[in-house]
């Protein structure tokens, strides 16, 4: 749907919010459901279906919808892709689906590469975090591949600090109690972000980049690494594993 249609829908959906315009927006915003559902699937794997995915953003956006104040200005697929995203994961921790084995194996893993980091003045390569949970190479790619749904952050995080009001306060002020003095000094993220990209790989900077800010899927970022998907998936893991160590909370500013 056009631009000037969907500011056509909104303007009457202001005016008179009728059943039938907000059926309309619903559908017309579809497609930024299946966006933030396929983002979030890398994460969750084959432990939850994209189709439960995108339902589950769809009462997301449903809510967005219903809670938009059109008249502040704010771009809504911002806002949309908030409440989307919260839904999902909303959903997901209530289900409960991932296991304490796992959860454990990534304090583990965060642990290491905290340790080795201090003791070490830089990111630990791989082969060092082995040796420090005392495992062989093979036995981490595993771990990792396990626990990759808790890659970005983990879902109990997410959700007891509060992220999705926290980015919103960040990112414009689209919360319903968001103050002005609170957000953060965007350029002094920007830094944070570019200091801990210099920590990554070459190929590892490429992917987060390919995938986050030109939007490529993993099929395309293996093209053009030239590099079998499941690889691309590998270095997207560890990618944002080690994000996360130098970034903490702030990593959900950029993912």
């Amino acid at each position: 749907m056009a631009l000037d249609e969907k500011e056509r829908l909104w303007q009457e959906y202001t005016k008179t919010p009728t059943q039938a315009i907000r059926e309309k927006l619903i559908l017309s915003y579809a497609g930024l459901v299946k966006i933030v559902a396929g983002k979030l699937s890398i994460y969750l794997g084959y432990n939850v279906e994209y189709d439960d995915l995108v339902s589950y953003g769809t009462f997301g956006l449903i809510d967005a919808i219903d809670k938009f104040d059109y008249g502040k200005g704010v771009k809504f697929e911002t806002y949309a892709s908030l409440r989307i995203r919260g839904a999902i994961l909303d959903q997901i921790r209530r289900m409960d689906w991932l296991p304490r084995s796992v959860r454990q194996k990534q304090k583990q893993i965060d642990a290491a590469y905290s340790k080795l980091e201090t003791e070490l003045g830089r990111m630990a390569t791989d082969e060092e975090i082995a040796r420090e949970l005392e495992i062989s190479p093979d036995e981490l790619d595993r771990w990792q591949a396990q626990t990759k749904a808790s890659g970005l952050v983990s879902l109990d995080e997410y959700m007891e600090e509060g992220s999705e009001s926290g980015i919103s306060n960040v990112i414009g002020g689209q919360s319903d109690d968001y103050e002005p003095g609170a957000a953060m000094d965007r350029e002094a993220i920007k830094q944070a972000l570019v200091a801990a990209l210099e920590d990554l790989t070459d190929k590892e900077k490429k992917v987060i980049l390919l995938y986050y800010y030109e939007d490529l899927t993993l099929k395309e970022i293996s093209n053009v690494l030239d590099v079998s998907e499941s690889r691309i998936s590998q270095l997207h893991t560890k990618a944002i594993q080690k994000l996360r160590i130098k970034l903490g909370s702030n990593i959900e500013l950029f993912f």
